[in-house]
């Protein structure tokens, strides 16, 4: 195949992709710039709502934290303690209940006095509500199926449009936009400009949403791929004993990784479930790269993922959340990540734009000849 069917290929490839999925990935992207500082953002609502917390030198036990939620919601049993965050906020804890139903109550905790400032649902907040737009278009199953067909077609657009891009004919043209050109000149620019500028992050936020809302099957998949063993599932051992305090777990994890810092725990709702603890360690680029499954009676480590010492399925997969949210280059690309949220609405707007321009000279044409003939 020569070079100019190539391009007339990735073109009609580029234009209908483009139209049939342009509107998903609008939402997509709108949303996704949101969620890139989701953790600062949210914060600031949280603070908000509810009182101010003064810092203090040092934090209280989370064993004080784990009685004080317990004792508050006694008179609710349905409602379970199952997660620590940690990172959430320097000064304040999330601790989050999960009931029967599994729907989830997020409780705020003074992270120097143990004071419970609030709650709300999980499932109502707004940016949960974000979230499920982000992934699932707030239709389940289904729309998280649509969505990750449609990232995985937004590497396909990155890649024609990298082919049709204009720069490889001439560097400087390829970055140019003509402010004062006619619409379609004009739009086409925008379009050219923006598409080379986001292209690396939509490669990277397309691929890896693809891979976590297909997660039952690229999961195994990787593992495969790399050889890799893929994590035991680990179970504790039900001896009748009182299961161990938290601030035990905690010590457990610290002396398994000594340089991670906890991040979030994930608190056993059932006989036989285990603790895990997420740390981060000093070079890691994200908070979830190392895991420790304790028993929740012994306190053996019963499996360890160190990012410095991971297989490397698990290292490909520790690296998606950085390149899904461009936390892997700190502040800077987190704010060009937001660019990359808002780029698939510039790039549909001006290719909409750029179809009709194209397809109105045909209309006209045709509408002269139906004249003609009458």
């Amino acid at each position: 195949m020569n070079t100019r069917k190539i391009r007339n290929l990735a073109f009609s490839l580029h234009r209908y992709i483009g139209l049939a999925v342009g509107l998903i990935l609008v939402i997509v992207g709108l949303t996704g710039s949101l969620l890139v500082f989701q953790k600062e953002l949210d914060s600031i609502l949280v603070k908000q709502q509810f009182e101010q917390v003064i810092p203090q030198s040092q934090t209280v036990s989370l064993d004080i934290v784990t009685n004080n939620v317990t004792q508050a919601y006694a008179n609710q049993p349905d409602w379970k303690l199952s997660q620590f965050d940690l990172h959430f906020n320097d000064d304040i804890y999330r601790v989050r209940l999960q009931n029967s139903q599994e729907k989830q109550l997020e409780v705020f905790v003074n992270a120097y006095t143990g004071k419970i400032l609030g709650d709300r649902s999980r499932e109502n907040s707004f940016f949960s509500r974000v979230l499920e737009l982000h992934y699932a278009l707030f239709t389940d199953v289904i729309g998280t199926i649509i969505v990750g067909i449609a990232a995985l077609l937004m590497c396909l657009l990155a890649v024609t449009g990298l082919i049709l891009w204009s720069g490889w004919r001439n560097l400087r043209a390829g970055f140019k936009i003509k402010w004062d050109a006619k619409a379609k000149r004009k739009n086409y620019d925008i379009h050219k400009v923006v598409g080379i500028i986001a292209l690396i992050g939509l490669t990277f936020t397309g691929f890896t949403g693809f891979i976590w809302n297909f997660y039952e099957q690229t999961e195994p998949a990787i593992y495969a791929l790399t050889s890799t063993p893929k994590p035991p599932e680990v179970k504790s051992s039900v001896t009748g004993k009182v299961p161990l305090a938290i601030s035990e777990i905690i010590k457990q994890a610290n002396a398994t990784i000594p340089e991670g810092k906890p991040s979030f725990i994930s608190v056993p709702t059932k006989p036989d479930a285990v603790f895990t603890v997420f740390l981060k360690q000093p070079q890691d680029a994200q908070y979830f790269a190392n895991k420790v499954d304790i028993d929740r009676y012994s306190g053996k480590v019963l499996h360890v993922i160190n990012s410095k010492t991971a297989s490397l399925g698990d290292r490909l997969l520790n690296i998606f959340v950085p390149m899904h949210y461009g936390t892997f280059g700190g502040l800077a690309t987190r704010i060009l990540y937001v660019f990359v949220g808002l780029s698939p609405t510039i790039l549909f707007i001006t290719g909409l734009i750029m179809y009709r321009l194209r397809r109105r000279p045909q209309a006209v044409k045709q509408a002269s000849r139906e004249l003609v003939q009458r």
